[in-house]
């Protein structure tokens, strides 16, 4: 399945053609530690002038990356409409705040289609409308709020974004009878696992993992050299740690000594963790997935079978076929829905509910 391709048509367009093409300029984009938003700039006829998106943490925000194309074209500003997914945030954090970049710019009419109520980012119509720029609001709002919602659940609840990772054979094993499992994937899909690393704000496995594989938790190059920016590495559980173990090499480590992926999760978003990718063992993973706190799950598959072994998933206390969790090929430009990487194939799935 290809990426996502963004299609900028062009003549007269009205209000909710201008909103639905932000909201599918959102998909370019990748899920973590910020909502997916597009925006769309357009001339009092209603014709496309420029068309921006949010590419991730520390990216400039879809508003700012609209403007930054009309700066770039010398595009006259006075009289334009924007249109964007998201109300535009009001706080500076890795980048300003879209609000006051917006009317500095000089455009006269903002349409969002849902408000953002979260604490940070909260009272960006507030501050537009102070500065003079018509503000509307609730344009294919429906649209908007399935786009980012479990953005919206995890930003409601104060916890990190999560994302688990899975590698495993085609009928589900992530390691053989014997405990063998390096290397059910082959170097492509490694390589692509080590760049997911490097969006997120930490890394999370179990003690067991921990101990039983000694992992170093670091994301590294195609070459094997770690890369500049490292998540912090966590270990969920009670047990007690050798101190001697590769995930202790420096001081960027936590150990959150609890099994409930709730409390790990509110010890994390204290410390200013936005998006955490979930690698531990089925037992870790089983937990999170059993509480509804996986909000995308990435599942590399490796074209074996080995009919026997360690599971991916543990028991997640389901009996019946009625009420297994249902989940969704989440296709995004950034992330499609599903790719080849080598041999192995990489599914990007979201949760139904």
């Amino acid at each position: 399945m290809p990426a996502k391709t963004l299609e900028i048509p062009g003549g007269k367009l009205s209000g909710e053609q201008l909103m639905q093409l932000a909201l599918d300029a959102s998909l370019q984009g990748i899920r973590g530690a910020n909502p997916l938003v597009g925006a769309v700039l357009a001339n009092s006829r209603g014709e496309v002038l420029h068309v921006g998106w949010h590419r991730g943490a520390g990216s400039p925000h879809a508003e700012a990356d609209a403007l930054a194309q009309a700066r770039a074209s010398g595009t006259d500003l006075r009289g334009t409409h924007m249109y964007v997914s998201l109300e535009p945030c009001n706080h500076t954090a890795r980048t300003g705040p879209c609000s006051r970049a917006v009317a500095d710019a000089g455009v006269s009419y903002l349409h969002f289609a849902i408000g953002d109520e979260t604490e940070d980012a909260a009272g960006g119509a507030a501050y537009l409308r102070s500065r003079g720029v018509t503000v509307e609001s609730g344009l294919l709002k429906d649209r908007a709020e399935k786009i980012n919602r479990r953005w919206f659940a995890a930003a409601e609840a104060k916890r990190p974004w999560v994302t688990a990772k899975i590698a495993s054979t085609l009928d589900g094993f992530i390691a053989a009878e014997d405990g063998s499992s390096q290397w059910i994937t082959g170097t492509q899909a490694r390589a692509d696992g080590h760049e997911l690393r490097q969006r997120a704000d930490a890394i999370l496995v179990g003690t067991q993992t921990a101990v039983t594989d000694n992992p170093r938790l670091s994301a590294r190059d195609s070459a094997g050299r770690e890369s500049g920016n490292q998540p912090l590495r966590v270990i969920m559980g009670e047990r007690d740690l050798p101190e001697d173990l590769a995930v202790f090499r420096d001081s960027k480590v936590l150990q959150v000594r609890s099994r409930r992926p709730r409390v790990v999760l509110n010890e994390l978003y204290s410390r200013g963790v936005r998006h955490l990718m979930v690698e531990g063992g089925p037992t870790v993973v089983s937990a999170f997935l059993r509480e509804n706190l996986v909000d995308e799950l990435l599942w590399y598959q490796a074209p074996k079978v080995l009919g026997a072994g360690r599971r991916g998933v543990g028991d997640l206390g389901i009996s019946t076929l009625s009420e297994a969790g249902q989940w969704e090929i989440d296709q995004l430009g950034m992330q499609p829905g599903l790719i080849q990487l080598g041999e192995d194939l990489r599914l990007h799935l979201a949760p139904r509910n």
